[in-house]
């Protein structure tokens, strides 16, 4: 039953980072709200940036689905543990930049508490 809904938590993480890594082809400007003051989302050198970081989002959101699909739990959970320390680092950056404490804590922080337990669900099945 906890595997099922680890799972699904998962899937979810993995649909939503896709989203977020499509989203930069398409709404650049929506950047800002990752939480860096001053987002030069107008500028081509970052638009360049974006769309790295936007393929890396995607292939990470695809990478959940192939554990999903084809790994244990066991194996899935130690992924999401690594996985984990994107969203730390995310909001270690937006802090460092001064950036608003709801994306810190409500956005990445958020993130980061939820792929935790998502990993204990899956290494303790």
């Amino acid at each position: 039953m906890l595997t099922n809904v680890a799972n699904v938590l998962a899937g979810l993480i993995g649909a939503g980072i896709i989203f977020v890594g499509a989203r930069a082809f398409w709404a650049p400007q929506a950047a800002v709200g990752f939480g860096i003051p001053d987002t030069p989302t107008e500028d081509r050198n970052f638009q360049a940036w974006l769309s790295v970081k936007a393929v890396r989002d995607i292939a990470s959101g695809l990478f959940i689905f192939i554990l999903l699909a084809g790994a244990t739990p066991h194996l899935l959970g130690w992924f999401m543990l690594a996985a984990t320390g994107i969203p730390v680092g995310d909001a270690l950056i937006v802090l460092r930049s001064n950036g608003p404490k709801a994306a810190v804590y409500g956005i990445h922080g958020t993130t980061a508490v939820v792929m935790l337990a998502i990993s204990v669900l899956l290494l303790v099945a």
